[in-house]
């Protein structure tokens, strides 16, 4: 069972549906995370990447609730 659902969180996830949609590719996860698509690619493959990530019809995805707990938890650790 999943943690319950924050406003911050909701906040989170509707920033980034808007901007990005439903589900990020690994360009936009790239974007969003401030480094490179090759180092996404890299740390996915490392099995090191701290977002959940799927593939789909030969490419890969991240559906945007798990981006933003992501960042929610960032923010978090940080406070």
């Amino acid at each position: 069972m999943s943690a319950p659902t924050t406003t911050s969180s909701l906040l989170t996830q509707a920033f980034i549906a808007e901007k990005y949609g439903l589900r990020l590719n690994t360009q936009q996860l790239a974007e969003v995370m401030g480094i490179t698509r090759p180092a996404v690619l890299n740390q996915i493959s490392a099995n090191t990447f701290p977002i959940k990530t799927y593939k789909d019809a030969g490419q890969r995805w991240a559906d945007y609730r798990d981006v933003a707990a992501h960042f929610d938890q960032c923010r978090l650790l940080a406070a």
